[in-house]
């Protein structure tokens, strides 16, 4: 089996796309899945689901889930995308650094701003 893969997006990250058809757009994550190096990104990578009516479980038949087309948001490829820093308010490379109780932290790499995006 894989090794666990570390990424620097969390879920309730804001991100915005870097390259794409959704260029430049922002959202939060909702998911992440390290194991496939992707993120699901509300709102962003939109696909069109279509779907039956189906019966609901339990109801012997009398009552049913609606079909249609749906829109479902599709994973996004981790290196797709940056994280916003809370303070700058830039899309930004995430760096680290130690507090003095050996804790780790997420910081932003943007020339004057450092600041922790982990608050």
């Amino acid at each position: 089996m894989a090794d666990v893969v570390k990424m620097k997006v969390k879920k309730g990250d804001t991100v915005q796309v870097i390259t794409g058809k959704d260029l430049g757009r922002r959202g939060t994550v909702l998911e992440a899945r390290p194991t496939e190096r992707r993120v699901i990104v509300e709102h962003l990578n939109i696909a069109k689901r279509h779907s039956r009516p189906r019966p609901v479980r339990g109801t012997r038949g009398a009552q049913f889930t609606p079909g249609g087309v749906l829109d479902l948001e599709q994973p996004i490829r981790v290196d797709n995308i940056a994280v916003v820093c809370p303070t700058c308010d830039k899309p930004t490379r995430v760096g680290y650094r130690f507090l003095d109780d050996k804790t780790k932290v997420r910081r932003c790499r943007n020339s004057g701003c450092g600041a922790d995006i982990d608050t």
